[in-house]
């Protein structure tokens, strides 16, 4: 076992870690874990653009970015971190220009902006140019250049150290406080412990909890499982967001960018039914309105295809030269994965699981919560893996690589001002036990289930019953499925015993925290009796703002069974009304 001495430690390498570690490596000695090669992280895979009221080609201002964003998420938002957001987002755009990234120029030379799903002018008046993009490649654009930007500012980087375990350690108060996490080395199988002043969670998502995801391999919520297991919070787990263009059967992403540029969602009859659904922005209407609508019409026998289980996505009367200069990746993945021309006929597409809106609770400095009110001092969240909830009950497209550079910065100052003041922690004693346990037991297990079998079933019942839509009879049974796989785990054997690169390991490790989370997810859900946002009830098809205005907190208790609470939602200027499109 090795341990390191930092004043700051990162976990995650994507574009909220990347970003805190800018700000925080100027100012402390700082390290970035992350289980990933920095530019394999999922901040690459995001197409669309990044959203800021710069006005440049149509007349903006953060404050209907703000409402859109409030509007957006049914009113679950908290508004406060709306504010912060949309007004910090202008700067963060600049900053992003001012460190190298490519951005799509207007004829003028300024940084060019399209349209996005939800995203409108005057509090809904009509659809606003509020995106600023690199192509349908600009999170591999933002990836890139943040990652560049840290080698030339010197970051220190732990690259492939999968983060198992966060340590706590009482102050003489008796608050226990962040002094640092257990990583497990994928190259060799050593055990390292990092000895920090503040430790920075960007871990990203949990998509992979189901089949159809747009989401990478990776994207299993370890972040969120470590911080749940140490008997902190989550929060909102029940909001995940289904991205209405998934490619059929294969749910990788097809960007919003492309309706941005004019593209046309389509029946089988022909129909443009978001026409029907959203009357003013049709296919611009926010996501989870479109996925519904998606769904719904395939549920009335209006889908495509000779299986009638999908949609279209017509681009054919877009200019060949407009296509090839703002959509060239996702162009090719309908030609590469379904043997689709764009140019000459309509792309199958139908929601994908894309985006947790939930997470681990932080407030707008990015500090972490252990309640509704109290911080975990030392511990930051930022990006996917944090609910600061300016999000709410769905993000709007484009907000999520927003989030990530305002409250990465943010998490990054925060962390490396809080370690100037605080001494380092002891560690707990034996600090490195708990990971030294689970991974023995692990590779000695001599049990009969397998880690893809019980991974297979479980992305399986989460889509037949967590999906776009979701009955308290079809909840009631992805959990009775969840507890069953769980004991299942327990049962589990890998077949590499070795210690170099061991990814049956890797993915054991992740099954658990997979079922975890898809547990939360599942217990919050049943919990809320209402639809709002991403989660879609059909046995409670209304909003109701009487019972259920408020966000879920979940708790693990100490035999493992789920506790939940409520924490009231912040509300400044935009009170909740219908949300009409």
């Amino acid at each position: 076992m090795q341990t390191h001495k930092y004043d700051v430690i990162i976990v995650g390498a994507g574009g909220a870690g990347m970003r805190a570690a800018l700000e925080s490596s100027g100012r402390a000695r700082t390290a970035v874990l992350t289980k990933l090669y920095p530019t394999r992280s999922h901040t690459g895979a995001a197409q669309g653009g990044m959203c800021a009221a710069l006005a440049n080609v149509e007349d903006d201002n953060w404050e209907w970015h703000t409402f859109d964003t409030v509007k957006g998420g049914d009113y679950l938002v908290d508004q406060d971190a709306a504010e912060v957001m949309c007004k910090e987002a202008i700067d963060a755009v600049l900053d992003l220009e001012k460190m190298g990234l490519p951005f799509n120029r207007t004829p003028a030379g300024r940084i060019d902006q399209r349209r996005f799903g939800g995203h409108t002018r005057n509090h809904g008046e009509a659809p606003v140019r509020r995106s600023c993009y690199a192509a349908d490649r600009t999170g591999h654009m933002i990836l890139q250049t943040l990652y560049q930007n840290c080698v030339k500012q010197g970051v220190e980087f732990f690259n492939e150290f999968y983060v198992l375990d966060l340590l706590m350690t009482p102050r003489a108060d008796g608050v226990e406080v962040a002094s640092g996490v257990v990583a497990y080395e994928l190259a060799t199988g050593e055990i390292h412990v990092f000895n920090a002043k503040a430790v920075v969670l960007a871990t990203g998502g949990f998509g992979k909890v189901f089949k159809t995801t747009s989401n990478a391999h990776t994207l299993t919520g370890d972040g969120m499982g470590v911080v749940w297991r140490k008997g902190l919070p989550l929060e909102d787990m029940e909001f995940f967001q289904f991205h209405p263009t998934g490619l059929a059967g294969l749910g990788i992403l097809l960007s919003e960018a492309a309706r941005g540029e004019g593209a046309i969602l389509r029946n089988s009859e022909g129909e443009r039914f978001m026409e029907r659904y959203a009357p003013t922005i049709k296919d611009l209407a926010p996501r989870d309105i479109v996925a519904r609508s998606m769904a719904n019409e395939v549920r009335e026998g209006r889908g495509a295809g000779p299986h009638k289980d999908y949609v279209l996505l017509d681009l054919t009367h877009l200019p060949r030269e407009q296509i090839d200069a703002k959509l060239p990746d996702i162009t090719e993945f309908a030609r590469t994965y379904l043997g689709v021309e764009p140019y000459t006929e309509p792309v199958p597409v139908y929601p994908t699981a894309h985006y947790a809106m939930g997470g681990v609770p932080t407030n707008v400095e990015a500090e972490v919560l252990r309640n509704n009110t109290d911080v975990v001092p030392g511990l930051y969240a930022a990006g996917e893996v944090a609910c600061v909830s300016v999000h709410g009950s769905n993000r709007l497209g484009t907000n999520s690589l927003l989030d990530i550079n305002v409250f990465g910065r943010r998490a990054g100052i925060a962390a490396a001002e809080y370690a100037h003041s605080a001494e380092l922690a002891d560690l707990p004693v034996n600090a490195e036990a708990q990971v030294i346990a689970l991974v023995e037991r692990l590779l000695t297990s001599t049990g009969t289930e397998k880690v893809n079998t019980i991974r297979t079933e479980l992305q399986n019942t989460m889509d037949r019953n967590a999906q776009v839509f979701r009955t308290e009879e079809s909840l009631s049974e992805v959990e009775a499925d969840i507890v069953k796989l769980k004991d299942r785990y327990d049962n589990i054997a890998i077949s590499d015993k070795g210690k170099r690169y061991n990814s049956d390991l890797l993915e054991a490790v992740e099954l658990g925290f997979l079922l975890d989370l898809a547990q939360v997810l599942v217990v919050s859900a049943r919990n809320r009796k209402e639809s709002r946002g991403g989660h879609a009830r059909e046995d409670y098809l209304e909003r109701d703002d009487k019972n259920y205005m408020k966000h879920t907190m979940a708790y693990r208790q100490a035999d493992g069974s789920i506790a939940l609470d409520w924490k009231p939602v912040v509300v400044t200027r935009y009170q909740p009304m219908a949300r009409k499109y």
